[in-house]
């Protein structure tokens, strides 16, 4: 390694030390370079590859590049959805001696999508639609813990497929900022112009090239993120207020705010003077609900739609194999061994790249309702995931490195195993055996 280079990293991996850092990032030799989607962005950004792994190396100011690694650092620490950062290349310098910009590392997101790679040719209404819901829930998430993030856009952001939505991962952090007392009223709607009038922008150029079908409104769409943005916003910061015999309201307001994936870590309660009206503000809430009680029950950490529509299908498990009195756990691993697992395992390994796990698994159950509907019976589901293997699986490109269609008609509601399936003893008891 030259003596002018430093690099800065919470935990360095070797295989930076053999990356051609002495040549300009436009200059990289193909056997450095990962070639994949990615969306557009005012400094130059590669993909490379870094001991079996993809990084993306973006080439800006050591100033500015330290910065974002720092917010990186503070936004992962609370939990907010974003790239993890992996290192800042300094002190840059050619064969010549001459300076080069400074690099910022991050890990790739696998699985994930810039929003021009959602589609092959021309995007949708619906899934313009997603994207910009998905961001406004990202945007939410973001002024929750004080970031003002300044550039807002659909380039910023990467997306990953959450049964049958999207969810959204902040990329570019160099604009942004954090507010420990949090943010004024103004600085999100500050963030909410910028991202209005990006969206729309981006959305427009879209039209311009002939990748946006036909009657779709660029204003309309950049406007959802308002009434988007608006509507959560409210729902989790409005205080409510309401009669003292109405305690109930209390639960059912935590209840609401777990149905929309957040719980609340503290709440303020408050009463009048005579006690006949009580005011309740949520003070602290946490995103991944339902990510969070999955993680706990099977160990599975996926999205927030994935993991709520999983918890689904172990609650109706539980609610037709389970003993009575059964321990929740033992019914997780239950189901976890018996149904998630086996349909996981019979994806070929050639096909394992195309999508995650808990995507397969949701778009599966999908699957087996359109089935089930066509033939007015419940097929079973070792039949379904054959057919979902080679009518479906294999004709999706791989998503793990490089991006294909969006799930675009997988949104339906699941209809679940009906009697047909129990155990020739009489008892409700699945097994996957009895699904082939």
């Amino acid at each position: 390694m030259p003596e002018y280079l430093s690099i800065t990293a919470s935990d360095i991996d070797p295989g930076l030390l053999s990356l051609p850092w002495s040549l300009p990032l436009s200059d990289w030799p193909s056997s450095s370079i990962v070639y994949l989607p990615k969306g557009l962005s005012r400094h130059l950004v590669r993909f490379a590859n870094l001991s079996g792994r993809v990084v993306a190396i973006k080439e800006t100011t050591e100033e500015m590049a330290r910065r974002e690694y720092d917010m990186l650092g503070n936004l992962a620490r609370l939990d907010v959805p974003c790239v993890e950062r992996v290192a800042v290349i300094g002190g840059r310098r050619d064969a010549a001696g001459a300076p080069l910009p400074a690099a910022l590392v991050t890990a790739h997101l696998k699985f994930s999508l810039p929003y021009r790679a959602l589609f092959t040719q021309v995007l949708r209404p619906h899934t313009a639609t997603r994207l910009v819901d998905a961001l406004a829930v990202l945007l939410v998430r973001l002024h929750n813990v004080g970031f003002f993030w300044g550039d807002v856009s659909l380039s910023n952001t990467l997306f990953r497929r959450d049964a049958g939505a999207f969810a959204a991962y902040l990329v570019d952090a160099e604009t942004g900022e954090l507010h420990e007392s949090g943010l004024t009223p103004g600085q999100r709607e500050h963030d909410l112009d910028v991202a209005r009038t990006n969206i729309a922008g981006e959305i427009m150029d879209l039209a311009a090239g002939g990748r946006l079908e036909g009657g779709i409104d660029a204003v309309a769409v950049a406007d959802g993120i308002l009434s988007s943005y608006r509507s959560l916003w409210a729902a989790l910061t409005d205080q409510e207020s309401f009669s003292a015999s109405e305690s109930w309201r209390i639960t059912e307001r935590v209840h609401k705010l777990n149905a929309l994936g957040f719980d609340i870590g503290e709440m303020s309660i408050s009463t009048t003077g005579d006690g006949t009206r009580v005011a309740i503000r949520p003070k602290v809430v946490d995103a991944g609900h339902h990510q969070r009680r999955l993680l706990r029950l099977t160990g599975l950490d996926v999205e927030e739609n994935q993991a709520r529509r999983l918890l689904n299908d172990l609650d109706e498990f539980r609610a037709r194999a389970a003993r009575p009195g059964q321990d929740e756990d033992m019914v997780a691993h239950e189901w976890l061994t018996r149904i998630f697992e086996p349909v996981v395992t019979s994806i070929p390994f050639d096909l394992r790249a195309k999508l995650e796990p808990a995507e397969v698994f949701h778009q599966v159950l999908e699957h087996r309702w359109y089935m089930s509907q066509a033939r007015g019976v419940s097929v079973p589901l070792a039949e379904v995931v054959s057919s979902y293997i080679d009518d479906v699986l294999r004709h999706r490109r791989d998503e793990a490195t490089v991006m294909g269609p969006p799930t675009e008609t997988m949104s339906l509601p699941v209809i679940r195993l009906n009697d047909d399936d129990e155990d020739d003893d009489g008892s409700d008891e699945i097994d996957w055996r009895d699904l082939v």
